[in-house]
């Protein structure tokens, strides 16, 4: 009974500061127990990161002929080589600068972070469909990549805006939408790009558009982005900001309440006791050798749909892609909302994401057999093969999302109750 009463308030023990953002979220999320699912929040996550994932693939339905209207390849063989190089500009971008925004999200918000990624996309993806040089492409897709940090901070802020029974659909959210985006971008591009051959009736030849030939869907991801951009003006700020000092808070509330106010040396130990956390650094280096296989895809997909059969490719046209990517992208959401929840049940993150994982390498090589295909039937076993790639990547990544906070979770917990003791000392 003595030891009931004495951990009792410890572990009712809740405080709230007035201003700062993050305790109103969490109050609000006290608040909302037995509410069911914030589908607002849900589509706050959702369009935040279909915004951040369209610019990444969307040129690739089109950069194989926007590479060639450049004149820089000598051959046609050529043109995939130079065309790698715009592709990976906005990945070697992101590589330098995605650790300096989680900082920056740590220190002064998700908020910032999310704000500045996507006005760099209204930005610079604008100015990468007015490209008239093939340096200028680059440049634009590296100066994109370097200001779109948003998927770390934006996977922490979807944990931090949802309760704990909600943060798994949370976090399904962001890699459901993210892999759409993935989807959806290449089949804009596919659909938009080169008006004026496709719609002469509504862009005639010789007019802004026809100069500008890849300039159309890079304007309607802009647009789309600049009105995201004014939306979430109205979200709300997850991190915690306790202007108090050191000496006011017990070790206990500094660690439930997540503050950053904790003395240095704690903080370093914090940072080495993640380093040293196995399970956390194997689900990292997993999600990065993943993530090389996922952009590899993506990008060598459409640059083999597009080039000519003599070469080993399909000879499609951007509409050709566009069909196949828009059908898997539906099917990504659908599978999302509809058959995901079950999936999950059946087993843990770690056992789904082996078996989607092992059925990845037979259908990857499946590939090279559709290739022989034509007409009707090369189109329609290619969907299915797309569809199937997509949802395997997106249970994978959802599932490696979902390890990443599990072991970091286990660490504080472990690290609580360890306080926990010291405090009844």
């Amino acid at each position: 009974m003595e030891g009931e009463n004495v951990e009792k308030p410890l572990l009712e023990r809740k405080k709230y500061y007035e201003n700062c953002p993050g305790c109103r979220v969490d109050k609000a999320k006290e608040l909302s127990e037995g509410q069911g699912v914030p589908f607002t929040n849900l589509f706050i996550i959702w369009m935040v990161v279909l915004c951040a994932s369209m610019p990444i693939s969307s040129l690739f339905s089109y950069l194989y002929f926007m590479v060639r209207d450049f004149n820089i390849a000598k051959t046609e063989a050529d043109i995939s080589f130079y065309a790698g190089y715009v592709g990976c500009a906005f990945m070697f971008g992101r590589c330098l600068t995605s650790v300096m925004w989680g900082i920056v999200a740590d220190r002064y918000g998700r908020k910032p972070v999310i704000m500045i990624g996507i006005i760099a996309i209204v930005i610079f993806n604008t100015l990468f469909g007015l490209s008239t040089s093939f340096w200028m492409a680059v440049i634009m897709r590296f100066l994109l990549g370097c200001f779109s940090g948003l998927l770390g901070p934006v996977t922490a802020y979807a944990t931090e805006l949802f309760r704990e029974e909600h943060q798994a659909l949370g976090v399904s959210s962001v890699t459901a939408s993210w892999g759409a985006g993935l989807v959806i971008g290449p089949a804009l591009g596919g659909y938009l790009a080169q008006p004026v051959e496709k719609y002469p009736h509504i862009f005639p030849k010789g007019s802004f558009w026809d100069k500008f030939a890849y300039f159309f869907p890079n304007f309607i991801i802009s647009a789309f982005a600049f009105v995201v951009a004014v939306g979430c003006i109205w979200i709300p700020e997850t991190l915690h900001n306790h202007n108090c000092s050191n000496e006011s808070m017990d070790n206990f509330e500094a660690l439930e309440i997540g503050s950053r106010v904790v003395g240095k040396e704690r903080t370093n130990q914090k940072k080495e006791k993640l380093l040293l956390n196995w399970p956390l650094m194997s689900s990292i280096i997993i999600f990065c050798v993943f993530s090389l296989h996922d952009g590899a895809y993506h990008e060598v997909f459409s640059l083999w749909t597009v080039s000519p059969q003599r070469l080993g490719g399909l000879n499609f046209t951007t509409n050709d892609v566009g069909n196949v990517l828009s059908i898997s992208g539906l099917a990504v959401i659908v599978y999302q909302i509809t058959l995901y929840p079950l999936v999950r049940k059946t087993s843990g993150p770690i056992g789904i994401a082996r078996i989607s994982g092992i059925l990845t390498i037979p259908l990857l090589q499946s590939y090279t057999f559709i290739g022989s295909l034509s007409g009707f039937a090369l189109h329609i076993v290619l969907s299915i093969a797309s569809i199937l790639k997509n949802i395997l990547a997106v249970t994978i990544t959802t599932c490696l999302f979902l390890l990443q906070n599990r072991a970091v979770a286990c660490l504080f917990s472990k690290l609580l109750a360890l306080l926990q003791v010291v405090h009844l000392k």
